[in-house]
């Protein structure tokens, strides 16, 4: 096996330890014998390539001796499985490498160094020189082999549990007080956060600066893939304080500014500060403003500059991957919002998500969402909005329209509001999560659980726990069926795509492909076959950060930054390499490849295919 799993042991341990494990080695022994049977014909060691004479132990390395010479130096860390056996894993070189040792070794009840034919361990030089393609030198495919970007958790998962254990369903977190520090990012992002939320209600502008700054470090440093979306205010509005005064009288005829600018001194006079940036957005000249239950009336003359997108002006300066816009009331607020940002971004693109959390955002539900990027089902807002019981029906209607129309979707609000609290859920808050993990939303969003609560780790193993045991459900119930997709595109190279990815996906499903492959420059093939919510993990290659980090805001999707070609053969034998000398693969692995990563220029001349190949 390219990552088996270790049972590793200290060649230096103490006598009396290996006594104590004599009986339990035993038990293992002979319930290894009684799976080697359904195991008959696999090799469990076909990457593992040096044998080692022994196991040298320092307080936390460990310096290997194979039989070539080789002296490798290797990161040691320990671990305790449920049965209460010890593993050790050995970390050589640039990437994680598992060590081996043969159960043999555990017989006897007295052992010192282990046999050299019971250890075996490969160096990273030696895998990544047994992968090394014909076409390309030693050090070339070195350099690629590190340059692979890849998510650290998604990379471990793979090695250690394999393809069908990775998590699908995607986890954002907002980030607060109880979880703003680099120690604590990491600790969620190592816990298998996806999507960091900042809310803008709350947090000053220098306090969020540095939350994306820890962030972007962390995914800089140490190999993480989080994304950023930005949540605008929404709008319930609050006056400022007046500029210290208690009261302020307004006589009739003057003219007053309302204004969600931020002022160093004095207000100038006649001006109140409002807390919602889009204030001047839902106001129109001719309306009415009514202040403290009617005392105080003023007619709207005129809006006036783009006091209103202070917070988009800083997510566009910050390149935030998403934005979430509150009380989205008509496709036309997200239009605008849009139009400003491509006016502002040339170059980037940001994702704006439509937070639907009104019964106005309900009416026109559907237009909303086709000029969207995304949706937040915000059912805190929501359910204040419509009858209780309507709730759960509204959820499965939006997640299930968003996915009709290839747009992700985040389940929000109170998923485990227990937990701001208490270490463990509530029965109901469980079935919830597993609720809509079972209509196959996209993220599931934890907000003041994680901001403010006392158990963000563990609101955050929680619902990564859920999703993957009723992922690994769903995909065994095989009666269970989903409605099927409507087309999306009446254009006929837009339609090639889609049948494309929808037959690659059920193809997928019908050979029980390890992965499937998809090579893409924007996202497009790797969002159609998200769409599908195939049975296997969907590896998508792309060449920018930008669009790695906003594919991870989908169902399924395992994003990698990867320098490719337009030759999609040449890209496979390339990939194959680097998977295998990363461990990520190995021989024999099934995999399902589509690409759509020809430039504009040599599309028209393509030729569209699914290919499927055994890994060499």
């Amino acid at each position: 096996m390219a990552t088996a799993c270790v049972d590793a042991i200290d060649a230096r341990a103490s006598v009396k330890r290996a006594e104590s494990s004599a009986a339990a080695a035993a038990g293992e022994r002979t319930a290894e014998a009684q799976r080697s049977g359904r195991k008959e014909g696999r090799k469990e060691e076909n990457n593992m390539a040096a044998t080692l004479n022994h196991i040298c132990q320092s307080s936390s390395s460990v310096r290997v001796l194979a039989l070539n010479g080789e002296v490798l130096d290797a990161h040691k860390s320990r671990s305790t499985s449920v049965a209460g056996n010890v593993h050790y894993s050995l970390s050589v070189g640039w990437g994680a490498r598992r060590l081996h040792v043969n159960r043999k070794a555990l017989s006897g009840k007295k052992f010192g160094p282990a046999p050299a034919a019971d250890i075996r361990a490969t160096s990273g030089a030696e895998v990544i020189q047994q992968n090394v393609p014909a076409t390309c030198d030693l050090k070339s495919f070195q350099e690629a082999v590190e340059k692979l970007e890849v998510d650290l958790v998604t990379e471990a998962d793979l090695k250690e549990n394999g393809f069908r254990s990775s998590r699908r369903t995607k986890i954002c977190c907002t980030i607060g007080p109880a979880c703003c520090s680099f120690e604590q990012l990491e600790a969620l992002a190592n816990g298998g956060m996806n999507i960091a939320r900042l809310n803008m209600c709350h947090g000053t502008k220098e306090w969020h600066k540095n939350v994306i700054k820890n962030i972007r470090h962390l995914n800089a440093t140490k190999g993480y893939c989080v994304a950023l979306m930005m949540d605008t205010e929404g709008s319930e509005i609050h006056m400022g304080d007046l500029g210290g005064t208690a009261s302020a009288k307004a006589e009739d005829g003057e003219e007053w500014t309302f204004t969600v600018r931020q002022f160093d001194g004095p207000l100038p006079p006649c001006t109140i500060q409002v807390n919602y940036e889009g204030f001047a957005e839902d106001v129109k000249a001719g309306d009415e403003l009514v202040v403290d239950g009617g005392l105080v009336r003023f007619d709207v003359l005129e809006t006036i500059g783009p006091d209103d997108w202070l917070d988009i002006d800083f997510g566009i300066s910050e390149g935030v991957d998403f934005i979430a816009v509150s009380y989205v009331k008509s496709p036309e607020v997200v239009k605008h919002l849009k139009s400003y940002i491509s006016s502002r971004c040339p170059e980037g693109s940001i994702g704006v998500f439509a937070k639907i959390e009104a019964i106005d955002s309900l009416n026109c539900l559907e237009s909303i969402i086709r000029v969207s990027d995304g949706a937040m089902v915000a059912r805190g807002d929501l359910g204040a909005q419509i009858p209780l019981e309507l709730v759960p029906s509204v959820q499965q209607k939006i997640i299930d329209l968003c996915r009709f129309l290839n747009k992700p979707v985040m389940v929000a609000s109170q998923l485990l509001e227990s937990m701001i609290e208490y270490p463990i859920p509530t029965r109901a808050e469980v079935a919830d999560v597993a609720e809509a993990v079972r209509q196959r939303a996209d993220v599931l969003m934890l907000s003041g659980e994680s901001a403010m609560g006392l158990f963000p780790e563990k609101s955050i193993e929680v619902l990564r726990n859920v999703s993957l045991r009723i992922e690994h459900s769903c995909r065994e119930d095989k009666s269970r069926k989903y409605k099927p997709l409507p087309e999306l595109y009446t254009a006929l190279s837009e339609r090639i795509s889609e049948q494309i990815c929808n037959a690659a996906a059920e193809m997928a499903n019908n050979l029980r492909a390890d992965a499937i492959f998809v090579y893409t420059r924007q996202g497009y093939m790797a969002s159609l076959l998200s769409r599908n919510r195939p049975d296997c993990p969907i590896f998508a290659f792309t060449e920018t950060r930008d669009v790695r980090h906003r594919l991870n805001m989908q169902w399924g999707l395992l994003p990698f930054r990867l320098d490719f070609s337009e030759d999609i053969e040449s890209n496979l034998r390339r990939t194959f390499a680097l998977l295998k000398a990363r461990g990520m693969m190995k021989a024999g692995d099934l995999v399902i490849a589509v690409s759509d990563n020809l430039l504009p220029t040599q599309q028209a001349n393509m030729l569209q295919s699914i290919q499927v190949r055994r890994i060499p």
